[in-house]
This record gives C-alpha cells, sequence and structure tokens, in this order.
C-alpha cells in the first residue's frame, strides 16, 4: 500500500461566504453571470513596479516560503487590479523538494534541479510524499490570503500536474524539446509510470491540503504537456492527470490548464476539470466546442497582446467575449502569464474592457 501524507495542521474548512455566490464560483458553476469574471496567471509580477519592489528586498523563494510577505503581495494586486478572484502566491516546484529534488531558483536561469532523473533507477530517488509539514507554508498563505481578501472573492490554489513536474524532475529545468523526459518515458514506461503516480499522488494530497487550508477552487498547471501528440497523452498521462485532481474535484471547482497543443483539449477535459483552462493557439468557440459545453473554459488572450498599444488590447479583449458567445461558464484569463515587460496600464485596459 502506497504511503498517505500524514494529516497537517490546517484551520477548519472555511465556511461558505459571500465568495459563494461571486461571479466566479457561478462562472465555474456555468450559472449566469451579469458580467464575465477576469483573473490573471501570473497577475502578482515582475510587471508590477510594487512586487518588484519586494523583490529587491526578498528572493524569490524567501518570498514564497513568507506566508505573511507572499499574501501581501497578492492581495495588494487583487486591490489594484480589481480582479475576480485571488490565486496564492507560490510556485509550482517547491513540492519537489520534500520528494527528494534538490531544487534552486538561479538568478537568471529559472528552476534548476540539480539531481535529475534521468534513468529508470533514479525514479527510487523520488520520495513519496508522506508528509505535508515541510510545505506548510504553502497552507499557512492560504490561510492569510482567505483571511486578507474580502469574502465576495474566492481564493484559488495551484499545483503543478504530473506531467510538468516530471518534465522539471527529469530535464533538471526547462527545455524546448523535453528529449531526456520522452526518453525516459518511451524507454522505460514502467518507471515513468512509477514516477507519474508518485507525482500524481504528491499533487492530490496537495491540492486537497489547499481547499482544507481555505482556498474555494484549485488550478492545475500542465505547462509542457503540450509537448505530446494525442496518443502519447493518452498512454503516459491521463491516467495520472486523473488521479491528481479527482479527489480535489469531489469537493471544489478545479481548473485543468494546459498549453501548446489545442488537439490535447478534448483529452484534458476527460482527464477531468470543471473548467478547462486554453490558451491562445485555437479560438475561443472552436476550443468550447472541442471541450463540450457541459464543461465551463478560461481563456484565452495572447499574452503578447498586452505589449501592444491600449486599443488593440480592449479591441482583442472583445474579440475573445465575442468569441464566448455570452453561453454561461466563461472566465477571462490570458492563455498564459503576464509578461514581465507588460505596461501596467494595459492589464488595466484588458480588465477594464470586460468589465464593460
Amino acid at each position: 500500500m502506497n504511503p498517505s501524507p500524514t494529516p497537517h495542521s490546517a484551520a477548519p474548512r472555511t465556511p461558505a461566504g459571500r465568495w459563494s455566490d461571486s461571479l466566479f464560483m457561478r462562472a465555474c458553476r456555468r450559472e449566469p453571470v451579469e458580467r464575465t469574471p477576469v483573473w490573471l496567471m501570473r497577475q502578482a509580477g515582475r510587471y508590477l513596479p510594487e512586487y518588484r519592489a519586494v523583490r529587491g528586498r526578498v528572493g524569490f523563494m524567501e518570498l514564497c516560503k513568507t506566508p505573511s510577505l507572499a499574501a501581501e503581495v497578492m492581495l495588494a494586486t487583487v486591490d489594484r487590479l480589481g480582479v475576480d478572484a485571488a490565486i496564492i502566491f507560490s510556485d509550482l516546484l517547491p513540492i519537489l523538494e520534500p520528494m527528494g529534488m534538490d531544487l534552486e531558483f538561479a538568478a537568471g536561469e529559472g528552476p534548476v534541479i540539480h539531481n535529475p532523473v534521468r534513468e529508470a533507477a533514479d525514479v527510487a530517488r523520488v520520495h513519496e510524499l508522506s508528509s505535508l509539514d515541510s510545505l506548510s507554508y504553502v497552507f499557512d498563505c492560504v490561510r492569510a490570503t482567505r483571511a486578507g481578501l474580502d469574502d465576495s472573492l474566492p481564493v484559488i490554489g495551484f499545483a503543478g500536474a504530473p506531467f510538468t513536474l516530471a518534465g522539471y524532475c527529469i530535464e533538471g529545468g526547462t527545455s524546448k524539446s523535453w528529449l531526456h523526459t520522452k526518453s525516459l518515458m518511451y524507454r522505460s514506461p514502467s518507471a515513468w509510470h512509477d514516477l507519474m503516480d508518485r507525482l500524481a499522488r504528491a499533487v492530490s494530497a496537495y491540492l486537497v491540503a489547499q481547499l482544507d487550508a481555505g482556498a474555494q477552487v484549485v488550478q492545475v498547471f500542465d505547462s509542457w504537456v503540450g509537448c505530446l501528440c494525442p496518443d502519447d497523452y493518452r498512454r503516459y498521462v491521463l491516467p495520472h492527470s486523473r488521479l491528481a485532481m479527482a479527489a480535489a474535484a469531489a469537493r471544489a471547482p478545479v481548473i485543468h490548464f494546459a498549453t501548446g497543443n489545442p488537439a490535447l483539449l478534448p483529452l484534458l477535459a476527460e482527464a477531468g476539470g470543471t473548467v478547462i483552462g486554453v490558451d491562445w493557439r485555437i479560438g475561443l468557440d472552436e476550443a468550447w466546442k472541442a471541450i463540450g459545453h457541459d464543461r465551463a473554459i478560461q481563456g484565452n488572450l495572447d499574452p503578447a497582446v498586452l505589449l501592444g498599444n491600449r486599443d488593440t488590447v480592449r479591441q482583442r479583449t472583445l474579440d475573445v467575449l465575442a468569441a464566448a458567445g455570452g453561453r454561461p461558464g466563461h472566465i477571462f484569463n490570458l492563455g498564459h502569464g503576464v509578461h514581465p515587460q507588460t505596461p501596467v496600464e494595459n492589464v488595466l485596459e484588458l480588465i477594464a474592457a470586460v468589465k464593460g
């Protein structure tokens, strides 16, 4: 029997507040709303001078591991932008540290894992996440964000999907081709599924713990799965993603987001998710047909549009809203995170356009 994480120190589950009837939560349930809710991936980031000021004092991981500061950054961002939900300030990869990965956020390089998994035998070095205690700072961040946020707005927790986490474990960082990842997947399918099972169980427990700490919704990011063809997604990924999301989905809405390959959308919906997040590589209306109109959808403005002029930002935002056709169940977002060089006024223009 695989070990389950030990109980963590958790506050009582947040009772339903005004957030339950918020635009965001109603859209997750595909209920009619007065206007489309909007939030942004990477909404607290380097494009904001307030965020850069904080980062001038502390490193990225120190910020992530200081719950009061992480919550402060997100709460200030929500106030500045006027978005309809607050995603916790954290990262996809800290979950890998208690699983045995030597993680560093190197200046100018992004995340680096110094002991990557390259061979089948290396999978044994990836520990089961038998305890969540070392991740308590994430749950404390959820609590602090929930406590500081108006109760009309929901808090979104998140985790990386098993494939994306596996890719980081194997490559040792980001990659353009993901050749080490695919090599292990094709050469050693048994070891691959062992690794993905470990990651899926960890993600499942991690998401549920965030809900226990006071999140109302969780999002699963499969940032790199677009490198796969549909057949490989079904064979090597789908069952693990389904396991990762199932327990949280029984409790709260789950947003399942992937980028890079619109051909995967029907399979993403099959794997699970109350809401399916899509990127800009497919029209929103076409994506919704592929997913099925029995699901809510999130997206899908190209974040690079925000580097243009404000008239372009407004028109392209209205184009996405038009593609949704007024159908219940649309949450406006970008097709990926805000680019660091984005002018703040363009982000504010987008939000104003959505709000009408």
